[in-house]
């Protein structure tokens, strides 16, 4: 019978159970244990797709095309396994079953609520973790803090879980903040108090506390969260706050929680944890190295999360290649304004992430043409991709009016465009192409020179494509289509054949980049800016950038 642990969250939202969840995974995977993790997301979205990423910051997508919580993307580095849709669970799915079988009959007409019929649903979900990829543990996060209205359904559940299933296969985890009180010096934990109050009064009682801080936890703070939350001693697991978010395993580690999660769930484990790449990877991360400026030209700047995926893979790159990078955050509608241009004269290279809509897309296209024009490094992803071709489009095939249909629906020259099978659909989404797609990789391109292989499989997430309509006047004034899909029809990276690095990818490269395995594209790209920090005249240019 697989076991199960489940983690809640108390005090305040953003306490960090996505990364916990992640550690715990690498934990016991260190171990030999199958894991597997899963969210719990109580809004009422049925994904979150359609959202804005102020709101929710990145859609992390994965193989199956599923566009799930950023934290799936923690997941999946942490713990270097592909998940699937299973692992993605929101109230508007929930719903939306049970109606549609409420609607087809299925209950025979009895009256459908919350316990048994919401609840039952939810657990359904949850086992289907198991049933589908063989983990003997799952994690499974809610998400949300303890007293938010939408995530008691969820909650009993969990409680419904831990009496079908045994407490010898259920353990609950519940993460927490102690605030300071820079007055005094102190840290409480009153605020971690009521919230386990709050999580038993619904049935819940943890057995493992997390005990989040800006400051370190004495011994004795340790034993009140014991002594007033009903926890053994070594069941609370204090964590500092650490700049680096890979070393919370390692921290975890130091603390015996593997081993006390394995004996609480009479775990069987197939090995000793071998930690040393692991803590490699974090002592090189820590250490001294020379810093480039990478500008990233986007729409939602200000909520870095929206980029999440993008940034971690800028640094493990950066990590293997023994430099720092610094991102300077650039506003693509600032650019329009004249503003933030002086951010892009001091860069070593440039990326241009994807986004939806024609908000800031002329400054996008703008900082493009700067990045051709000046021999700056560029890396595309997917909108970034599009945005190249249609720079290119106006300024070296004096296509003035080129554009993509998506932000002028009646350009004369409609370089990206939807496919002819696309226009006729109309929800959101049904044109979308989404997941994991083969991509073939054309001999002595920089995509050749990246990846080293002849085909490859990437992730997904956009509506519309390069228009093969004008792909013999690009390839005559200098763009090579050196990523296809298998039968040549789509274009799946662009690069220039005059420029040091300047290329651009359909997909999302960033969706598959581990810490200790970044992504080939990445790597490419962090090569090509440290080759231009190396040019004089542009050695001192990230003294100022702002820390990423």
């Amino acid at each position: 019978m697989s076991k199960f642990v489940f983690l809640t969250g108390g005090v305040v939202s953003s306490v960090g159970k996505g990364v916990t969840a992640a550690a715990i995974g690498k934990l016991l995977k260190e171990r030999g244990i199958k894991v597997a993790i899963q969210k719990l997301d109580p809004y009422i979205n049925v994904d979150p797709g359609t959202m804005n990423p102020y709101q929710h910051g990145e859609v992390f997508v994965l193989d199956d095309g599923s566009e799930t919580d950023l934290d799936l993307g923690h997941y999946e580095r942490f713990i270097d396994d592909s998940l699937s849709a299973d692992c993605n669970v929101t109230t508007g799915q929930i719903y939306s079953a049970v109606i549609a079988e409420e609607r087809k009959g299925s209950f025979l007409g009895g009256t459908i609520q919350v316990v048994p019929h919401i609840t039952s649903e939810i657990k359904r979900r949850i086992n289907l973790v198991p049933e589908k990829t063989g983990a003997e543990v799952v994690i499974v996060e809610v998400g949300g803090t303890v007293g938010d209205i939408e995530s008691l359904p969820f909650l009993e559940a969990l409680r419904q879980m831990r009496y079908e299933r045994g407490r010898e296969n259920t353990l609950y985890v519940h993460v927490t903040w102690l605030p300071h009180i820079s007055a005094t010096g102190e840290l409480k934990t009153k605020p971690t108090q009521h919230s386990v109050r709050e999580l038993r009064s619904i049935g819940l009682n943890p057995d493992v506390i997390i005990a989040r801080s800006d400051h370190p936890v004495a011994e004795d703070l340790i034993a009140k969260i014991a002594l007033f939350c009903d926890v053994e001693p070594k069941g609370v697991f204090p964590v500092v706050t650490t700049p680096n978010l890979y070393e919370v395993p390692l921290l975890l580690e130091r603390q015996e929680l593997g081993s006390y999660l394995a004996e609480k769930l009479h775990l069987k484990l197939r090995r000793k944890p071998n930690w040393k790449p692991w803590q490699a990877m974090v002592h090189a991360e820590r250490a001294d190295r020379p810093k480039v400026c990478i500008s990233l030209v986007g729409k939602y700047v200000e909520l870095q999360d929206a980029y999440m995926s993008v940034r971690e893979a800028v640094r493990h790159a950066a990590l293997v290649e023994g430099v720092k990078a610094e991102i300077l955050w650039v506003q693509s509608g600032d650019l329009e304004k004249g503003s933030a241009w002086s951010d892009l004269q001091r860069t070593h290279g440039m990326i241009v992430p994807g986004g939806f809509g024609d908000r800031g897309i002329e400054g996008m296209i703008e900082a493009a043409g700067f990045a051709r024009r000046k021999k700056i490094p560029y890396l595309g992803l997917c909108l970034g991709m599009q945005v190249l071709v249609i720079e290119f489009a106006r300024h070296v095939l004096d296509l003035d009016a080129a554009n993509s249909t998506e932000f002028d629906p009646d350009t004369a020259h409609p370089v990206i465009d939807l496919l002819p099978e696309q226009r006729q659909i109309g929800e959101l989404g049904g044109t979308m192409r989404l997941g994991l797609y083969p991509c073939k990789i054309g001999s002595g391109t920089l995509a050749a020179r990246a990846y080293k292989r002849e085909s490859v499989d990437e992730r997904h997430r956009h509506r519309y494509e390069f228009n093969n309509a004008y792909r013999q006047a690009f390839e005559e004034h200098g763009m090579c289509f050196s990523g296809q899909s298998p039968d040549g029809k789509l274009v799946e990276i662009a690069e220039l054949t005059d420029h040091d690095f300047m290329l651009g990818s359909q997909f999302h490269p960033e969706f598959l980049s581990r810490p200790n395995r970044p992504h080939p594209l990445f790597v490419a790209f962090i090569k090509a800016v440290i080759r231009r920090a190396k040019t004089p005249g542009n050695n001192a240019a990230a003294s100022s950038a702002s820390t990423s």
